[in-house]
């Protein structure tokens, strides 16, 4: 890529899931767009990361005409299960909400992604290092990067900051305006990637006095397995064998009985960390996705918030760029932080109700936490209440 382009209407700055599907909304209401990534694609598809998708993000993607894949190779599931006190309770999404969700990896989702827009023609620059903006408080923004030791310039009418949390675009929200929000959970989790058969066929959520245990899958021969660690543990830490003895004691007996074993993939570690960065807007820069938000992934929230942005975000361009319109740019921050919040309120009380916080000796929040748990076991109400944001709450 020789001649590279020096203007455009939307700047995108980072090049993953919201970045990608951004570019490709746009494209399909006939708004052109330039993506700007750092890393290279390869790195961005070795990136591990969750793959629940929502409902609502289900439909998303289809009507985008990108779920043929998710569609042929995606699990559909009708509900989750939750283990305490050595018993499964089954979550009926179907029943509860008449919705699914399904289970695809988000690199997969990438994948899609990628070849959508290079099927549209929609320019993706890579490597772009040194990646700054400028002016976003004026009418015409610009992006300045550097690629392969050459300095370039984009000019844009809007730039939407799509880098995730280590990225550059929320720095340019000026301090004075900007507000977080944050929370560290003192645990983090060890994750196993096995090639044996899932355990089970529907994801399992477990809650035992040892700790936190997750039951995924990636397809019918590789799943993904976690347990609760310390806030300090390395994979290191966690060799197999200790690994799998942690996994089998923390699920019911009924389900450690099927669980098959085998030498892991990888293994990795994952800290949890529920973040906001408010307001999503100033001037022509508008965040998306990582770039504003960060929720543990207990509530798989991740990825399907990122989309809700984004699929809010170019809904307001599209009113702009036909009509005129600035309504849907002004209400842009208003609405995707309703949402926002709503989806940490519920990873939130996913995490706090499912894990041992190490260090808490108060037999009242034991007890609480036990109760929380006895009560959603026994009200149908609750079930519904935990399936209906599970599912996704409407775009």
């Amino acid at each position: 890529m020789n001649d590279l382009p020096e203007k455009t209407k939307v700047g995108i700055v980072g090049g993953g899931p919201a970045g990608s599907l951004l570019a490709y909304l746009l494209h399909l209401e006939g708004i052109e767009s330039i993506i700007l990534e750092l890393r290279t694609r390869e790195h961005v598809l070795s990136r591990v990361r969750a793959g629940v998708i929502e409902y609502g993000s289900g439909e998303v993607l289809r009507e985008a005409g990108l779920g043929d894949r998710m569609r042929r190779e995606g699990f559909v599931h009708d509900g989750v299960n939750l283990a305490f006190a050595d018993t499964l309770l089954h979550i009926d999404f179907k029943r509860l909400t008449g919705k699914h969700v399904i289970i695809y990896g988000q690199t997969e989702l990438q994948k899609d992604l990628y070849d959508a827009i290079d099927g549209a023609g929609i320019i993706l620059i890579d490597e772009a290092d040194d990646i700054d903006l400028h002016d976003v408080d004026t009418g015409s923004p610009r992006i300045t990067y550097i690629r392969h030791g050459v300095e370039h310039e984009l000019i844009c009418d809007f730039i939407a900051g799509c880098d995730g949390v280590h990225g550059t675009a929320r720095d340019h929200v000026p301090a004075s305006i900007q507000e977080t929000f944050e929370r560290l959970y003192p645990f983090v989790w060890v994750g196993l990637l096995t090639p044996t058969p899932p355990v089970n066929d529907e994801l399992i959520y477990a809650n035992h006095p040892d700790g936190f245990a997750l039951c995924s899958m990636r397809n019918e021969n590789l799943s993904r397995y976690y347990v609760q660690g310390m806030a300090e543990d390395t994979p290191d830490d966690w060799p197999d064998d200790r690994f799998w003895e942690a996994l089998e004691t923390r699920l019911p007996e009924q389900v450690a009985s099927r669980l098959i074993t085998a030498a892991s993939i990888e293994k990795l570690v994952t800290p949890l960390r529920s973040w906001v960065s408010e307001p999503l807007r100033h001037g022509r820069l508008f965040l998306a996705g990582d770039a504003a938000h960060i929720v543990p992934p207990t509530g798989a929230k991740g990825l399907n918030l990122a989309i809700s942005d984004v699929v809010y975000l170019a809904r307001a361009f599209a009113s702009y760029f036909t009509t005129g319109s600035e309504t849907g740019l002004d209400e842009y921050s208003d609405r995707a932080l309703a949402r926002v919040w709503k989806a940490v309120r519920f990873s939130w009380w996913m995490t706090s109700t499912m894990h041992r916080f190490p260090g808490v000796s108060n037999d009242f929040d034991r007890r609480l936490q036990q109760t929380e748990l006895e009560y959603l076991f026994s009200s149908e109400a609750a079930q519904k209440s935990m399936a209906e944001n599970y599912v996704g709450l409407p775009l």
